[in-house]
This record gives structure tokens, C-alpha cells and sequence, in this order.
């Protein structure tokens, strides 16, 4: 897979780039400047680890289309990255396309630190229906962005997707491509006495399965086993407020484990045979 890194100003022109087979690194020697994009390409759909920026985890996401593009954040939507991303006069970015060990292996689907709302090729992608007050401190994306500190809130990197008190709030986890799951982690934002939280949540799949589960007030890991399936999104809808003082519920992370859909097909049983995917 040839892969290729570009950092674009806002006319479009080209103010570095780089191309390598499988892996390529791009080391940007000036100030970033608004309107400047981070463009990743890829001539097919594949699965890439990405560092874009050295103050934000690398992480293996799926390119399913040609060409992803992040626009470089100023004012407001620096509040969800930390105070060192994107910043000084010396970048090192790199793009490497992932091992099949890699890809095969059991893990949280649900993460993509380089999501944001533009974003329609590079996946997993977070979109929601409300966010408070439309700020980047709040946005659907911090959900899967893999921060999980959860005692405070509004800056990073206590990132949070906040639902400005909308009880109909929902918000939808995109894959690309069919991955099969079996596993749902919830850390809701335990801010508390600020915020309040939830106790009761429900999954909507793309498979048309849907299912209600339980949370209480603590700021750790609420973990939730599926029977396998096969699916292409998730919904989390349903957010049953508790009842107390505070009228702010919010969700800091959504974790969604599992594996490729091709990898089950590839796993052999200890008869030597293909082990297919369960039933959806």
C-alpha cells in the first residue's frame, strides 16, 4: 500500500509532503497555520496506524475511501487535544500501513483519536444528535478518542461528549466495514458533585438488535458482554437520568470490543478447519 502524508494551507497548496511503500514519515519544520490541513492518502481501503501529531496517541484505524484530511485545530477546538498538540515549529508525523497480526487481533474498535465531524473516511467515526453548547470540549469524537480521565471536565484532557440535558440524546459509533463484536465499556464523567449520570442506557446495532443495561454512579469501567454479532454501527440512546441534583449526565468514553470480521473467517478450529462467524 503506498501511502502519502501532506500538510495543506488553506488555498490548497502543498506545504510538505511524503510517500513511502507500506510506512512513510513526514518531519514539518514550520508553525502551523489556520487553515492548514493534515491530509493522509491511501490508493485503496486498508487498515494504518496513524501518528499525526506526537502529543496524540498513535492509533490503528480503517481508511475506507482515498484521502482523509484533518483540519489543524485553533481557538475552541483546541480544548479537546493536549496543550502540546500541533504546536512549535517542528511536526513529525507518520502513516504505516497495519500487519495482519495486528488487524487479526481481538481489540476496541471504537477508537480514533483523529476523529472530528468533518471526518467521513478515516473510521471508527462518533456522531451525535445534540452537544453542548456545540463546543469541541463536548463533542461526539471525545467519546472514542481513548481519554478516559473522568473527574473533571472541559478542557483535555477530560474530554467528554456532553448532551446539554437532552433526554432524546444519542450517539452513533461508525465502523466502514462489518467488524464483529462482543464486548461494550462505558465510562461515564464522574465529576461529581457537578455531574450526574445515568442508570439505565440502551445499544442499538445495525443488525436491528437492541438491548438495555444498567449503570450506577462510579467513575471505572462499566463493562457489558454481547452475544457476538456482526454490525456496522452502534447507537447508544436511551439515557435514563438518575435522579439527583445535578442535571449533568455526561459520557466520557464508549469502548467497543472485538475483531475483523475477515480475521474470524481466518481463525482455524483445532480440526484444521475454517471457523466461520456465529449466526447474527
Amino acid at each position: 500500500m503506498e501511502l502519502t502524508l501532506k500538510i495543506v494551507d488553506a488555498d490548497g497548496f502543498v506545504l510538505a509532503s511524503s510517500t513511502g511503500q507500506d510506512e512513510t514519515f513526514l518531519v514539518y519544520r514550520q508553525s502551523y497555520g489556520e487553515g492548514d490541513c493534515v491530509i493522509v492518502e491511501a490508493p485503496e481501503p486498508g487498515h494504518v496506524f496513524l501518528a499525526l501529531d506526537s502529543a496524540v496517541h498513535p492509533a490503528l484505524v480503517y481508511m475506507r475511501e482515498g484521502a482523509y484530511s484533518l483540519a489543524v485545530p485553533f481557538g475552541d477546538k483546541r480544548k479537546s487535544y493536549s496543550p502540546n498538540a500541533f504546536k512549535g515549529e517542528i511536526h513529525r508525523l507518520s502513516a504505516r500501513r497495519a500487519r495482519p497480526d495486528e488487524i487479526a487481533q481481538r481489540r476496541n474498535l471504537a477508537l480514533n483519536p483523529w476523529d472530528d465531524h468533518a471526518n467521513r473516511t478515516l473510521f471508527p467515526h462518533a456522531y451525535a444528535n445534540v452537544e453542548t453548547r456545540g463546543e469541541a470540549a463536548f463533542a461526539a469524537r471525545n467519546a472514542i478518542d481513548g481519554e478516559k480521565a473522568n473527574d473533571n471536565h472541559g478542557f483535555w484532557p477530560y474530554t467528554s461528549w456532553g448532551i446539554n440535558r437532552d433526554p432524546q440524546a444519542a450517539l452513533t459509533v461508525e465502523f466502514g466495514r462489518p467488524v464483529r463484536i462482543d464486548e461494550i465499556v462505558i465510562y461515564i464523567r464522574a465529576d461529581f458533585p457537578h455531574d450526574s449520570w445515568w442508570e439505565k442506557a440502551s445499544l442499538t446495532f445495525s443488525n436491528g438488535r437492541s438491548f438495555s443495561f444498567p449503570l450506577v454512579k462510579s467513575g471505572a469501567a462499566q463493562s457489558f458482554a454481547i452475544d457476538p454479532c456482526i454490525i456496522e454501527w452502534v447507537e447508544l440512546h436511551g439515557l435514563v437520568k438518575a435522579e439527583d441534583s445535578s442535571p449533568f449526565p455526561a459520557l466520557t468514553q464508549i469502548e467497543i470490543w472485538g475483531t475483523e470480521v475477515a480475521a474470524a473467517v481466518a481463525v482455524e478450529d483445532e480440526a484444521g478447519h475454517a471457523a466461520l462467524p456465529l449466526p447474527l
